[in-house]
């Protein structure tokens, strides 16, 4: 993609219609930047493979419906600003069509299959920068109602849909609308939290795809017989799918904890429990990944007989594994040392 310096141009526009959004004093102006960002990201997600083609079709007639939607909302909320009865409903439709731009439940059915056909890069734009502005735009304009029925069917449909999933981009999107979820409870009680927990998703979620990308897989089966060479390649990617998931060793499961705590002190008890039990469907799917992999027997050598790669991108992996794993030990203890 860096190669190529009509992809750096528009990936350069992409980020400039992120920030024209994020940075907006009204909600066309944050239109604007919307559809920027939607015109930039279609020639990125083309290449010559007919899956991405297909994909960006999926991608580009999804999105224009949520602008139009968007669109027609803020005119009608112009129009009728001095009516008072009508706004709920219009702040119903701008959350709704955000809702939609974003991937977020019950708007999600597009986000699964535009991601199976995006290459590994892509998926990581989809899945980290392509969120951050509908994302802020919501944090704007909380319609209670609707925040609250989208946390409940992001946590159940991100955890039962990647049950039965051999594609491991379907997994990092189901995986993805269950952050979702979290990031919306997130950003029911604090606009910061929502920030921290994004950021950490995406560093997380960097990590995993870098490791996709580099040793080119697309399914779980490659996984498990991939690391002939190496037993330790093979504990960190796991390590680093776990912490994705949010078990409490890792550095995943710091802004879990933070959400947690939020929810537990504005007395949101239902939805926390709820949350939670959708939180262990998922660990059950990557447990049972991980399990696999590691009892399973596959022909590997001894750790005394470890060999590395010989890469720059794999001393960048290596460094983001550590932090992954041990993470949230590291936050701990500079919290009981200061």
């Amino acid at each position: 993609m860096f190669n190529n310096p009509s992809k750096i141009m528009f990936f350069g526009i992409l980020m400039m219609g992120t920030m024209i959004s994020i940075s907006a004093n009204s909600w066309l102006g944050a239109w604007m930047g919307l559809e920027i960002n939607l015109l930039a990201f279609i020639p990125l997600m083309s290449d010559d493979k007919l899956m991405s083609t297909e994909a960006s079709l999926k991608y580009f007639l999804t999105q224009a419906l949520a602008s139009s939607t968007l669109l027609f909302a803020m005119i009608l909320y112009l129009l009728n600003s001095h009516k008072m009865n009508s706004n709920y409903f219009m702040e119903m439709m701008i959350f709704s069509s955000l809702l939609l731009k974003s991937g977020s439940a019950p708007f999600h059915f597009w986000f699964p299959n535009v991601m199976e056909g995006l290459s590994w890069l892509n998926a990581l734009i989809l899945m980290t920068w392509q969120k951050i502005a509908p994302l802020m735009l919501i944090s704007y304009i909380i319609f209670k109602p609707l925040i609250i029925t989208s946390i409940i069917m992001s946590s159940l449909i991100g955890a039962l849909g990647g049950l039965n999933q051999t594609s491991l981009r379907k997994l990092m999107a189901y995986s993805s609308i269950n952050h979702l979820g979290w990031m919306l409870a997130a950003m029911y009680n604090s606009n910061t939290l929502w920030m921290v927990y994004f950021m950490m998703y995406s560093f997380l979620t960097f990590a995993m795809i870098f490791m996709f990308n580099m040793f080119k897989t697309s399914h779980m089966n490659q996984l498990f017989s991939l690391f002939f060479h190496s037993k330790s390649l093979k504990f960190f990617l796991f390590f680093n799918l776990l912490s994705l998931g949010g078990l409490p060793p890792f550095l995943g499961f710091f802004p879990k904890w933070m959400v947690i705590q939020s929810l537990t002190m504005n007395n949101q008890l239902f939805l926390l429990t709820f949350m939670v039990l959708m939180t262990l469907i998922t660990l059950y799917f990557y447990m049972r990944v991980s399990y696999s992999a590691f009892m399973l027997n596959y022909h590997e050598n001894n750790w005394s007989t470890f060999t590395f790669y010989k890469s720059n991108y794999m001393l960048i992996f290596m460094i983001c594994s550590y932090i992954s794993s041990f993470g949230l030990f590291l936050i701990s203890c500079l919290y009981f040392l200061y």
